[in-house]
């Protein structure tokens, strides 16, 4: 008899993604989320009639026939309003006082930064053909295996610092490069070049916000999901992961309920994951050893500003704020040396901004002292150590906004306490756990656990955003119904 039970703990894009997946197939679907509200980071919110979003700001590849595009057509996602960023300068790098596009396609990103960097134009292209090279086979790795030997043999196991120091000779080109980098953790010590390359490759090939937030992507999977039969709870925490007979038998939520499962998917952290097994016959200490001991990436502290009505035009790209004498490979956090500016993208395409909102990047020991205290009751001195560092994020960027201090109606904060407390997101990370190139057998994730049935998904595996959770998803649903089974799905979308 076909095992098809299947529960899902987490609701954020990685659960909803393999519930869309196996409700495809014919699986009985069950969807468990502790917190009252969907989608995890894809949360968005509104204040002052502003939406803002949690953790999404804008994805690459969505151009026809790109990655993403081929992924959101399987998951019926391209009818949402999506918005293109402007093609000749998707993303602004700012280093010191001066500033720096970055276009939309290999050949114009690379024409555009050469008029910048003419002596560097032969080794722009180089390490363009690179980034174009991962991007081309993003889907060579829909390849489930029994252990991590690819990442151990791939650029994952190659450093992205010293690809860039040995492709760019210009040390300020290689600033630049660096200069998009709050979308993910840079690290000399330890980011894989993979990571760098698949990632900055997405956002060359296209670049596009969705009006309305990410949210729209939450709904859209959850209505299409419950339409095929799936049950999505949501207030139901689960407490326990059960196992019986050396397999995963189902969970326990915090009501005392017991759903029974063929299939466990974990949408959580790994260290989160490893606290839920109870008693095990197959989860060995040395292995939630191991998962307790990864780190962690930083997380971030978020200005959402609210701007005065019809006073700033809309500005159809985002802009990275860097101080000239940062280094953006070794990020001193409590220094706020570097903000990304995003704006939402208008209501009813209107051409003003409604909101903007400030990220830099924020380390977990910053917001030690009000770890475990309550939100909304963490003192002044909390709200202080915020306001201070919404004032450095403003004196940052107003050197290229001027005009942003006498535009702001309100502004709201949050910091990795806020992630922590409301996505679940340990320690608040930005990007899951840190990958080291060093040792990508140790820190880059299989779907698999110890306990057969008991799978993982989500951005703390193998790559982080939008692509890397949707394509750890195919790959953790492949463990149930098989590759070729998901290849067979995607035929129509991902073409060889």
């Amino acid at each position: 008899m076909r095992q098809n039970r299947v529960v899902i703990i987490g609701a954020g894009l990685g659960g909803l993604q393999c519930g869309y997946i196996l409700c495809k197939k014919g699986f009985d679907v069950t969807i468990l989320e502790q917190d009252g509200t969907i989608g995890g980071c894809l949360q968005t919110f509104s204040r002052q009639r502003t939406l803002f979003d949690t953790g999404f700001h804008y994805v690459g590849a969505l151009d026809e026939g790109q990655a993403l595009n081929r992924l959101f057509h399987y998951f019926d996602l391209m009818s949402l309003p999506w918005s293109r960023l402007d093609n000749d300068c998707f993303d602004e790098v700012v280093i010191g006082d001066q500033s720096f596009p970055f276009a939309n396609g290999h050949d114009n990103f690379c024409s555009t930064l050469s008029q910048y960097f003419p002596a560097e134009r032969n080794n722009l292209q180089r390490y363009t053909a690179t980034l174009k090279e991962v991007g081309d086979h993003i889907f060579d790795k829909l390849k489930p295996s029994q252990d991590n030997s690819f990442y151990e043999t791939s650029l994952f196991s190659k450093s992205a610092h010293q690809f860039l120091n040995e492709t760019i000779q210009d040390p300020l080109l290689r600033k630049v490069l660096s200069g998009t980098s709050l979308k993910m953790e840079l690290c000399a010590d330890t980011l894989p070049l993979y990571t760098f390359a698949q990632i900055n490759d997405t956002y060359i090939r296209s670049a596009w916000r969705l009006n309305g937030g990410g949210s729209l992507i939450a709904d859209k999977l959850a209505q299409s999901i419950i339409r095929m039969g799936g049950t999505i709870k949501t207030h139901t925490a689960v407490t326990t992961i059960v196992e019986k007979d050396r397999q995963v038998a189902g969970v326990m939520t915090a009501k005392g309920n017991f759903y029974e499962a063929d299939w466990v998917i974990s949408n959580t952290h790994p260290a989160v994951t490893v606290e839920l097994v109870g008693e095990s016959a197959m989860m060995r200490n040395i292995y939630r050893k191991r998962i307790k001991s990864l780190q962690n990436t930083f997380g971030m502290f978020t200005a959402n500003i609210v701007l005065k009505k019809e006073t700033i035009p809309y500005i159809n790209r985002n802009i990275f704020v860097h101080k000239a004498d940062s280094d953006l490979w070794r990020i001193q956090c409590d220094n706020t040396e570097s903000v990304m500016v995003s704006l939402p993208a208008p209501n009813d395409n209107l051409s003003y901004a409604s909101g903007i909102d400030l990220l830099t990047p924020m380390s977990w020991q910053e917001i030690e002292p009000w770890v475990g205290t309550p939100a909304g009751r963490r003192g002044e001195d909390y709200v202080a150590f915020k306001q201070r560092k919404t004032e450095q994020c403003i004196a940052l960027v107003e050197k290229r906004l001027p005009w942003l201090r006498d535009a702001i109606e309100h502004i709201y904060t949050s910091t990795p306490l806020t992630y922590n407390r409301y996505t679940a997101t340990a320690e608040g990370c930005a990007y899951g756990i840190r990958k080291d190139y060093n040792n990508p057998m140790m820190t880059v994730l299989t779907p698999r656990t110890p306990i057969p049935g008991l799978l993982q998904t989500g951005q703390n595996l193998n790559l982080h955003g939008i692509m890397g959770v949707s394509m750890t998803s195919l790959l953790t649903c492949a463990e149930i119904v098989g590759t070729d089974s998901i290849q067979d799905e995607l035929k129509n979308y991902i073409k060889d």
